[in-house]
């Protein structure tokens, strides 16, 4: 599943289901969303069609006042109650910052400005967040940092890790390009000061994180201390309102080889992949690393499949049928397993697992009695839950030459196939 929800004028627009807590439970879809500015919806469009099917009834507006007015609020309409509530009190011109202004510390400082000006504003969010039945919306101008911090809060008082909010705060880097044009659009084809602008990088939401657990203890201390909240009955609220039991039972897998046309699917599915590593500390894969054209060529030179769980992507993987840079030159006796993905929080458990086998299943029809691939040397977990799917480890590549990189250290692992 992919959290974008696709419209044509909002390029942040995401669903916050499907986010586990740890204790047997996940966020409801489709009852609690984040977005861009909805200012940009216009009536009698695709995209207003498309938001009102979703069933929302309460937007929150979390701008300032003059920024719904001079860039527009959400047109009004029966179906939900709108409320702007302003939770950034001291303004800042991120387009204008310099080059040497680090994202991470500079914008974790704003958000704990934000956490202590905006309290009276937070705390009615929330409360508008536990109590709403049916769907709600919060968004900010770009969906990325009034949101994030929304978001961080509701999320964490459901008990989701903090992985797992970081994870959801840096998925607007999928968000970045189109948020980055649609600046210039506005600017008269300008480019930003700031290289960071617009960018979500995971190291903001984790320092945020930290400041608040260190001056206030916890969440839900913030909530009492700063807000005047009682934080047992709003995390008992938002937990009722908004968690489910994760399910028991799950479809089947379908596959299908891919094509040159699947090729921006599996760019969204590498770099949701790679954000997914990056908000646990894993720094194997980068955004933006494999392009489109990557895919094509290794659609032409071997095989990638794309894996389905009830019509939605859920996985995908390469098939490779030589791999010189970390074997070298060996015979026709393998294939070897490249970018196995799979769509975080969503895809059904076992889903890794299974397309391995498939993977194997592939290269045993071939008549070729191995199947082999490769981790990074610096990635214990990956290589153990490869040999978990009986895979050996037999050999190391100290210095092979891949991505857009140095050379780096791979271990490698091989399984006979039956």
């Amino acid at each position: 599943m992919d959290r974008h929800i696709p419209f044509e004028t909002l390029h942040n627009f995401r669903d916050l289901g499907g986010y586990p807590t740890g204790t047997g439970h996940r966020v409801r879809a489709g009852r609690l969303f984040r977005a861009d500015s909805l200012g940009k919806l216009r009536p009698d469009t695709p995209d207003w069609d498309r938001f009102l099917a979703l069933g929302i009834r309460t937007v929150i507006d979390l701008r300032h006042p003059w920024e719904a007015e001079s860039r527009g609020r959400i047109p009004e309409h029966d179906s939900f109650t709108y409320r702007n509530l302003s939770i950034e009190h001291r303004p800042y011109d991120q387009p204008s910052l310099t080059p040497d202004v680090d994202p991470g510390p500079y914008l974790s400082a704003r958000f704990m400005e934000v956490a202590e000006d905006g309290t009276k504003e937070i705390a009615a969010a929330l409360e508008l967040v536990a109590r709403a039945h049916e769907g709600l919306v919060f968004h900010c101008a770009s969906g990325k940092d009034r949101t994030g911090q929304l978001a961080a809060l509701v999320l964490g008082l459901l008990g989701v890790p903090d992985e797992v909010i970081i994870e959801d705060f840096s998925l607007t880097e999928l968000a970045t390009e189109a948020l980055l044009a649609d600046w210039s659009a506005r600017n008269e084809g300008r480019v930003p000061v700031w290289p960071s602008f617009g960018r979500a990088p995971e190291s903001v939401m984790r320092l945020f994180l930290e400041a608040l657990r260190g001056r206030y203890g916890s969440l839900e201390a913030y909530v009492s201390q700063a807000l005047s909240m009682d934080a047992e009955a709003l995390t008992t609220a938002l937990r009722a309102n908004l968690l489910e039991p994760v399910p028991t039972t799950w479809p089947g897998l379908t596959y299908r080889r891919a094509a040159p046309g699947d090729a921006p699917l599996l760019v969204r599915l590498r770099d949701t992949a790679a954000l997914w590593q990056l908000a646990r500390g894993i720094e194997q894969w980068q955004p933006g690393e494999k392009t489109e054209a990557h895919f094509v060529d290794r659609m032409h030179a071997g095989e990638v499949w794309l894996a389905y769980a009830a019509g939605t992507p859920t996985g995908a993987w390469e098939l490779w049928w030589d791999d010189p840079a970390a074997w070298g030159p060996r015979p026709a006796d393998a294939g070897y397993i490249h970018r196995l993905m799979t769509t975080p929080h969503t895809s059904p458990p076992g889903t890794g697992r299974n397309m391995l086998a498939q993977a194997e299943a592939r290269i045993a029809a071939t008549g070729r009695p191995y199947a082999r691939l490769d981790c990074l040397s610096t990635n214990p977990h990956l290589r153990r839950y490869y040999e978990s799917a009986g895979y050996t480890v037999v050999g190391e590549q100290r210095a092979k030459e891949g991505g857009t990189g140095s050379p780096y250290a791979v271990t490698l692992l091989e399984k006979r196939l039956g």
